[in-house]
């Protein structure tokens, strides 16, 4: 199963994040070495906002990835959203539809 993490940033993220970024960067690096983390990236022009995706049995990891997030624990992320998604297209698809 997929799930979709989404940052909505604050709006001063981006000179925030300068002291935090390394911290940020090496946390997100350990999940796809273990195959938890599919992609992440952030969403661009303008830069408002990051999504996340993540792959296992549970919700969990993208909970647990929230919880030691330093962008997270020091407010640079205003809203944020873990779901389900349900990927229907593409080679990773676990149930892909045809017609």
């Amino acid at each position: 199963m997929h799930y979709v993490l989404a940052y909505d940033y604050d709006a001063d993220y981006l000179e925030r994040r300068i002291p935090l970024r390394a911290e940020h960067l090496a946390l997100t690096w350990r999940y796809p070495a273990s195959g938890d983390l599919v992609l992440g990236g952030v969403l661009d022009d303008p830069i408002d906002g990051a999504l996340m995706l993540f792959q296992g049995p549970s919700p969990d990891v993208a909970h647990a990835f929230v919880a030691a997030d330093p962008y997270v624990r020091n407010g640079l992320v205003k809203s944020r959203r873990v779901g389900p998604w349900h990927a229907v297209l593409g080679d990773a698809a676990p149930e892909p539809i045809c017609v």
